[in-house]
């Protein structure tokens, strides 16, 4: 009896130790996080038309861009090596679009700028719907920051230093084509660098500084973005378009023949102002008409779909 007691007195006293250590576990519904809630983190709202739309403007922009833009480069690069005068060399390319326009539009140069712009398009729209999805933003979301600016830099350089080695070759001097020289990549890849900046982080930034000093009859017409759309790639050529010549005059007169930095920093002086008023020329169309009609384009489609 003597030991019975003592065992329920001793069941007594761990009782409350053993209820106080338990641990409760919490619910089902405590743990588990809706998934509607998970959902609404990413916005994935008709992802795959928003892709199809990116790709819609890119390519209606760079098909109004490329005959015009390929004619500008062509006479450019013939004018810098000599092979022709660049007034010459426009009046032929013109010539030859309004005699034979199906030779012009589905020919090597015309789709090579149609591949540049289109991709460059392409590559700034699909981070834009990339951003909106992984943010949760708006599908006409657009961003302005260092991964737009690297991601179109890399994008446009890429495909641009594929061009110019291509349009080289085939409007350089004569002879037998020679590979580009590393120097020359270099200069093309900053002469890109400085366009696009200027054609898609300035706009962005600028737009609506230029609203605050437009009139409102003026904003009813045209908007600040778009006059810096306008403005700014236009702009930047007069510093880009010096080392775009000095990387054509380094592929044209290799420096084994002799030739000095003197030399070369001459004939960049002497086709500065002609070059930078044909390159303004053809910026404009590239990166303002291009830019506005992928811009417009594509919020009119996103907001669409929204």
């Amino acid at each position: 009896m003597k030991e019975s007691s003592a065992v329920q007195k001793q069941l007594v006293a761990t009782a409350p130790a053993s209820s106080a250590s338990t641990i409760s576990m919490p619910s089902k519904d405590a743990v588990e996080v809706p998934s509607s809630k998970l959902q609404q983190q990413w916005n994935t709202k008709n992802l795959g038309l928003r892709l199809g739309a990116d790709l819609t403007s890119a390519a209606c922009a760079a098909s109004m861009v490329a005959p015009l833009i390929t004619i500008i480069d062509r006479s450019i690069m013939e004018n810098a090596s000599g092979r022709n005068t660049l007034a010459n060399s426009l009046k032929s390319s013109l010539g030859q679009l309004l005699a034979r326009p199906h030779t012009m539009l589905f020919s090597k140069p015309v789709a090579l700028i149609f591949m540049l712009y289109g991709g460059t398009y392409l590559t700034a729209n699909t981070l834009d719907t990339a951003t909106s999805t992984l943010r949760n933003k708006p599908a006409t979301h657009v961003t302005t920051g260092t991964m737009k600016f690297a991601a179109s830099s890399a994008a446009n350089v890429g495909l641009c230093i594929y061009k110019d080695q291509v349009f080289v070759k085939m409007f350089g001097p004569g002879g037998p084509p020679r590979p580009v020289p590393l120097p020359s990549y270099f200069l093309f890849t900053l002469r890109d660098c400085f366009t696009i900046f200027a054609s898609f982080n300035v706009p962005p930034l600028l737009g609506p500084i230029l609203n605050e000093r437009m009139g409102a009859e003026l904003q009813r017409k045209v908007s600040g973005t778009t006059v810096a759309q306008f403005l700014a790639p236009a702009a930047v050529q007069l510093f880009s378009t010096p080392v775009h010549l000095l990387g054509l005059d380094i592929y044209n007169r290799p420096a084994a023949g002799g030739v000095s930095w003197r030399d070369r920093w001459t004939q960049v002086r002497k086709n500065w102002a002609i070059s930078t008023a044909a390159r303004i020329c053809r910026i404009v169309p590239a990166f303002g008409l291009g830019g506005t009609v992928n811009m417009k384009v594509r919020r009119g489609l996103m907001e669409k779909l929204s």
